[in-house]
């Protein structure tokens, strides 16, 4: 009989309609595939019952959270091999024998049911989210969501982004550290908004504080700050006391939904409209425009997808749903800017800056990877597992342009017409 590895690739193969792009270890030492290059590691049987149960990427997610599949060598290399099996091929189901038509298919799932081991398969790992509670996109249910990613212990986050306690995409020269490209990102945005001293500004999804404190301390602007995470907020009034800023920022752990103490000069929503679901983005759009006075601007820096074929057809990533991101959605470039001109907004500038957010990532996984035992400390293995997937993952999507990052920036222009803006409205880029 031929060993595992072998076996392996070959219903693999069987599968992809190709050749298996990597080498492959399996759980009795066997190993098959190109020599040369990083190693796929099948270290336990299991893990096969777990594809078998959920084929494609969530039984995936589950072996490699669960540690019973790893990387030998460059993990990223390994994901832009497997791209065609991960993002493309994956397909969620019951059983891979429900819904496999093909003969060939067929056939090399039965055998991959013997080579498996018995059933049922192990029980998810314990960092998946359950419990999940009300309608999408509630205002329960995204604070659950909320809490799931972020109140994981600020320690964690600061070893991940470094001492600028940024958690979006940063803006990068050929040869600045991370903490200089953060800086730069907050200092583009409140350039974007034309801050100046005295200006009123909403940070929609405020984070660990960092935009308010630079707004405030190098613009003169007073900032009011909320988030969902009381974690994000002990940490934030911690650090803008430190920094002497407590007359002039306030965070607050509150729902867009419920502020209602506008006008604003200028809002900023730097990472947060991801989390708003296609449901509630007119909402969203909305709610921030009767939040600005007349003339007021909005910079909304958001994550974008390629769009669909059919946009029905459109399903949230299940690795991301189950174990990062609960309930996240992307939306298309286009479609987040209709639906900003659709609230009353004009939009006076996109930056597309998708390569800057693969650096960034390459950055946060350094850092993972540098302190990894204290990661796990922090947390548990499995969840510096999914960290370290999430964010190698991300980086290659935006490489390969599957995902993008653009930056909007809106002016509640009043019936005048005057926008407020220059006449060569990119000077922020000469500062």
């Amino acid at each position: 009989m031929a060993d595992a590895a072998s076996r392996l690739t070959a219903l693999a193969e069987d599968v992809l309609g190709a050749r298996f792009p990597v080498r492959l270890r399996a759980w009795d030492g066997s190993e098959a595939g190109p020599a040369g290059g990083p190693v796929l590691i099948v270290r336990e049987r299991r893990a096969l019952r777990r594809l078998l149960w959920k084929p494609g990427e969530l039984g995936l997610a589950r072996a490699w959270v669960a540690g019973e599949i790893d990387v030998e060598g460059d993990l990223y290399e390994v994901l832009d091999k497997l791209a065609g099996f991960i993002w493309e091929r994956g397909e969620e189901s019951r059983s891979a024998l429900e819904t496999v038509r093909d003969p060939k298919v067929r056939a090399a799932a039965k055998a991959l049911l013997k080579l498996a081991g018995p059933f049922p398969p192990p029980k998810p790992p314990v960092e998946e989210i359950r419990g999940r509670s009300g309608a999408r996109h509630s205002k329960r249910r995204d604070k659950q969501a909320i809490s799931h990613h972020y109140d994981v212990g600020n320690d964690f986050y600061e070893l991940v982004l470094g001492p600028s306690m940024v958690y979006s995409c940063a803006y990068w020269t050929e040869d600045g550290t991370l903490e200089d490209a953060q800086r730069d990102k907050l200092d583009l945005i409140a350039r974007k908004l034309r801050l100046k001293e005295g200006d009123r500004l909403l940070d929609v999804g405020c984070g660990w504080g960092s935009m308010a404190i630079h707004a405030a301390k190098e613009y003169g602007a007073r900032a009011v700050g909320i988030t969902l995470s009381r974690e994000q907020a002990a940490y934030a009034r911690k650090r803008i006391a430190d920094e002497g800023l407590t007359d002039r920022i306030e965070i607050r752990v509150q729902d867009y939904r419920d502020v209602v103490d506008g006008p604003f000069d200028a809002i900023s929503s730097i990472g947060m409209a991801e989390h708003v679901g296609s449901v509630q983005y007119r909402e969203y759009a909305d709610i921030l425009y009767r939040l600005l006075k007349p003339g007021g601007r909005l910079l909304n820096h958001q994550i974008a997808r390629r769009p669909e074929a059919d946009e029905e057809a459109y399903e949230v990533d299940a690795f991301i749903d189950a174990y990062v991101f609960p309930d996240g959605e992307l939306s298309p470039m286009g479609s987040t800017l209709s639906t900003l001109e659709e609230a009353g907004f004009e939009v006076r500038d996109v930056e597309a800056i998708r390569e800057h957010y693969a650096l960034t990532l390459r950055r946060w996984v350094a850092n993972l990877e540098r302190e990894w035992d204290r990661a796990v400390r922090l947390t548990s293995p499995g969840r510096a597992r999914i960290w370290r997937l999430y964010m190698a993952a991300s980086a290659v999507s935006f490489e390969r342009n599957r995902i993008g990052v653009n930056q909007f920036l809106a002016v509640k222009t009043p019936d005048s017409g005057a926008s407020g803006l220059p006449l060569r409205s990119r000077e922020w880029t000469e500062s």
